[in-house]
């Protein structure tokens, strides 16, 4: 009793999203009853995969006590290399490793920027999503990249399972994977360190730059898996892809309890959030409601999660004063 007692308290946030994830499938469901079906759920997983992507790995950013602005801009630097290297016959697989390579790199620069050149995350990233886009335009002249082979498209749209394809394995993966890194490995404990008190870190002897940096790299690398995966499935790689997915990744870290303020998160309150935002997306495309309502609902979304984790800590600093 007191094991699941401690589980609950130590995964409330996920659980509350779990929740409200139930109570949207009810409502919807109510409003329309094709609603709840697997054809359904496995649009929602589909929806959900290239935001959960994304989110993963500005989880890291903002754990960090930073925040990655440029996601959508190194998103389309991806799309068009990988692009460009699938179409001119590089094997698709070699084409993969390089993109996740070149995410690495440009989230390095981010990582760069914040430590060694001391500019606030905001500052940094604002001002490489302009400078990242226009590379994007720059390799392709600003046309898309077209002839994207099919031996390519097929390693993120295969269906292995009931219609559900590749690439929202990829994003469960990741998910086990990032989360070992944040769960167990001093690597993680150092970002929850910085992120919480970068001061108390460093006197701690941790190495604050180099665990900042590895954060954004992180962020960048799966910045390119989810490129990979829009390029995979629409087939032509547009330099203009991406704009405002950064809103829909720091939406689903919020919801899923990130601290914007950095030094607290999970990957999985991550993903559970990315599934949300994609169910009320669905819901609302096949209610018909006009799509301009989902961006309020998603700025009403991110205030609403904010604020449930400024009464989230007060209750938990209350109950611990009272003790």
């Amino acid at each position: 009793m007191s094991s699941l007692k401690e589980f609950i308290n130590k995964k409330q946030r996920e659980l509350v999203v779990v929740v409200a994830i139930v109570l949207l499938t009810i409502v919807f469901t109510a409003l329309y009853p094709a609603y709840f079906s697997w054809n359904t759920f496995t649009q929602i997983l589909q929806q959900a995969t290239i935001n959960g992507i994304i989110a993963i790995g500005m989880t890291f950013a903002i754990i960090s006590g930073g925040i990655d602005l440029s996601v959508g801009s190194v998103f389309a630097i991806i799309i068009v290399a990988v692009g460009t290297f699938t179409a001119g016959g590089l094997n698709p697989i070699i084409a993969a490793v390089i993109g996740a390579a070149l995410g690495g790199v440009i989230g390095s620069i981010n990582g760069f920027l914040i430590t060694k050149m001391n500019l606030q995350p905001f500052i940094a990233t604002l001002g490489t999503m302009s400078v990242f886009r226009g590379v994007a335009y720059v390799i392709t002249g600003g046309w898309p990249v077209l002839n994207i082979p099919d031996s390519f498209r097929d390693m993120f749209n295969h269906k292995i399972v009931q219609g559900v394809p590749n690439s929202v394995i990829l994003m469960l993966i990741l998910a086990v994977i990032m989360g070992v890194i944040l769960n167990k490995t001093r690597f993680g404990n150092y970002l929850y360190s910085v992120g919480g008190n970068e001061e108390a870190a460093k006197l701690s002897g941790v190495n604050v730059d180099r665990t900042k940096i590895m954060g954004y790299v992180i962020c960048g690398v799966c910045a390119a898996f989810a490129g990979m995966v829009m390029l995979a499935s629409l087939g032509t790689g547009e330099p203009a892809a991406g704009q405002g997915y950064e809103l829909d990744a720091i939406a689903a870290a919020a919801i899923g309890g990130t601290r914007m303020a950095g030094g607290k998160g999970t990957i999985l309150g991550t993903v559970l959030g990315a599934i949300l935002l994609s169910a009320l997306k669905i819901g609302m495309i096949l209610l018909n409601v006009d799509t301009f309502y989902q961006y309020i609902a998603t700025g009403v979304i991110i205030v609403l999660a904010a604020y449930f984790e400024f009464i989230q800590d007060k209750v938990t600093k209350m109950m611990a004063k009272n003790k």
